[in-house]
């Protein structure tokens, strides 16, 4: 309550903060909370949702050596949770110990450096047996019969018998029935389901070895069976990212990265494909995020994320996973280590050249349907425009149409190349389409179509990369200073950023308002229109601002200036350009996609092309 004190009339009214009389006499007298209030408390840092529910029983059967764990859930996990696992049970003695708070048998060092297993804070179960109503039946393999023990919004009853498969049968009830308070800010039961799937999976993710089933009201969601990590990760990443893997692993200083990262051509709107597994933990952790975010910024678009899952295993002692109830933040003591060894590994993973394949996207791979019943009959003439062929060297035969590859226009073909060598993965070419595309053919028999410009913009910003990293870019002055005119602010823009520019080969310098005089150009890009180039360098920094680094903005500039330089589609190359361009590709680092994270190429395998024509 604020009350004026008294000061002087030459003063004016001195206001102060704090109790009045009548308000210190209202003062409740300090008390300690019942135990039941203070678990319900509690339980609310571990149990937010019942996704944390699943995360916390699925992880106690992961620590109690569970091979096979099944989850049931009933109106997403609100009414009910079940949560089966073959792990090696509970005795009948301990589980009134099992559900007090702070009891675990996982714990063995009290100084909290050395923790191996999943849980250890003792919080789980009393959380849980304190938010819903807990029923938790267990054996041991060796006990003649399974125990079970009831606890509802944390009263405790006794333990009784009762029958029961060796492992543990978790079921939870009417979650926050005794908190309605967080009960009412549960989602619908859709969506509570969704984050208790998408819970499940991070720990399927950390342990390959064990079999999952989840069933969402009576139905199958998950069934994943034992096995190893490179198929449980294509299992959960999806038929997409799984054909287009690449295996990662690197160690340095006692910490080993490894896992799997999906080509850049295949990216997501959000990082729901990424995984990060910690010393058999799933964790949610900004640094190796980061990291990935920064090892793959080059090669996929603003906006996309990549998809990935890694796994980094590392001494205990340099890491500390008590950071929080939940379990899924932690500190590294050498954070820029870690940041340095996924960043450094995914880097030359991705820095190879472009002989890895990029699958073709998914709707070319369905099986054609046809759409229409053809209205003429097998060898007869297609009822087309006389236009259609024209310039094909189109013949006709007794009604048939004949198509004369050798009367095919030359600007648009090839002679006939040499076979493909073995170490040319993207092969040898055989035609320019659409003044577009080149298609090539490789030693496996494989069909490669590449865009040459999204080919030859990468070449461009790798050259310029380079160029700028080894001192600056090489730069071409103009015999007469280019005037481009720009609005007010654009200019100015530019001008601000004129010093950067400079080191990536672009000297501009104000020209009156409105007005640059561009005086030279990086000398890689040969001779584009200077006015596009600056409006989309205006764009770039206007885009950018301040909220990335000098080196995320330059890099971004440079892309723009690789578009600019790059040959462009609907121009016509020779067997030679064809040729050089892939070879290039090969050898370039980062090659597989274009500057903006779109594909440069394309390959069809045998199977492939199988599928488009409905063989498969």
């Amino acid at each position: 309550m604020l009350i004026p004190r008294p000061a002087s009339p030459a003063a004016p009214p001195v206001l102060y903060c704090g109790p009045t009389p009548e308000s210190q006499a209202q003062v409740p007298p300090i008390r300690l909370l019942p135990e039941t209030t203070v678990n319900r408390i509690a339980a609310g840092e571990v149990i937010e949702r019942p996704a944390a529910a699943v995360k916390e029983l699925v992880e106690n059967a992961l620590d109690a050596g569970a091979t096979r764990i099944a989850v049931r859930l009933e109106g997403g996990g609100i009414e009910r949770i079940e949560v089966i696992d073959n792990g090696a049970g509970i005795p009948e003695a301990e589980l009134p110990l099992a559900v007090q708070r702070h009891a675990t048998s996982k714990l063995a060092d009290a100084q909290l450096v050395e923790i191996a297993t999943l849980g250890f804070r003792g919080e789980a179960l009393p959380s849980l047996g304190a938010a819903g109503r807990l029923t938790l039946t267990s054996r041991p393999a060796a006990a003649p019969h399974a125990a079970t023990i009831r606890v509802e919004g944390g009263a405790v009853s006794d333990v009784m018998p009762a029958a029961g498969a060796p492992g543990t049968r978790a079921e939870l009830r009417d979650l926050f029935f005794a908190t309605p308070a967080r009960r009412k800010f549960l989602k619908q039961p859709r969506t509570e389901a969704e984050h208790a799937e998408a819970a499940l999976r991070r720990l399927a993710f950390a342990a390959p070895a064990t079999a999952f089933l989840l069933e969402i009201d009576g139905r199958t969601v998950l069934d994943l069976p034992a096995q190893d990590r490179a198929a449980r990760v294509a299992a959960l990443l999806g038929a997409d990212a799984a054909a287009a893997l690449i295996a990662v692993d690197a160690a340095r200083d006692g910490m080993r990265l490894s896992g799997f990262i999906a080509n850049p051509a295949i990216t997501r709107t959000t990082t729901a494909g990424q995984s990060f597994v910690v010393n058999a933990r799933p964790v949610a952790d900004p640094v190796l995020r980061t990291a990935l975010r920064v090892a793959f910024r080059d090669v996929i678009a603003f906006g996309r994320h990549a998809v990935a899952a890694l796994y980094l295993d590392l001494p205990a002692a340099e890491v500390d996973v008590n950071v929080h109830p939940a379990k899924t933040e932690l500190r590294f003591r050498d954070a820029a280590g870690v940041r340095s060894l996924v960043i450094g590994t995914l880097g030359r993973a991705l820095a190879g050249g472009a002989g890895s394949a990029v699958p073709a996207p998914r709707a070319m791979l369905a099986p054609p349907r046809p759409s229409y019943a053809p209205s003429y009959q097998w060898g007869a003439r297609p009822p087309a425009p006389a236009s259609s062929h024209a310039g094909w060297g189109v013949a006709e035969a007794d009604g048939p149409v004949v198509l004369d590859l050798d009367a095919a226009p030359a600007a648009r073909r090839l002679p006939t190349p040499a076979p493909p060598e073995a170490d040319h993965p993207l092969g040898a070419p055989v035609a320019q389409v659409l003044d577009t595309y080149v298609i090539a053919v490789a030693a496996d028999g494989s069909l490669v179509l590449v865009d040459q410009h999204a080919a030859h913009e990468r070449l461009t910003h790798e050259a310029l990369r380079t160029q700028m990293l080894a001192g600056g870019i090489a730069r071409q002055a103009l015999l007469l200073p280019a005037i481009v005119d720009l609005p007010a602010m654009d200019a100015a823009r530019l001008l601000d950023h004129a010093a950067d520019l400079a080191q990536l080969g672009l000297e501009i310098e104000a020209f009156g308002p409105g007005a640059i005089a561009v005086r030279a150009l990086p000398a890689a890009l040969g001779a584009p229109d200077p006015a596009p180039l600056l409006r989309d360098i205006a764009d770039e920094l206007a885009e950018s601002g301040h909220a990335l680094s000098l080196d995320a903005r330059l890099d971004a500039i440079i892309a723009r200036l690789a578009c600019h330089g790059s040959i462009r589609a609907g121009r016509r190359l020779n067997a030679a350009e064809m040729d050089a361009l892939l070879r290039q590709m090969e050898a370039t680092p980062r090659a597989a996609t274009c500057s903006h994270g779109r594909p440069t190429f394309l390959r069809l395998s045998r199977a492939d092309i199988e599928t488009l024509f409905g063989r498969r």
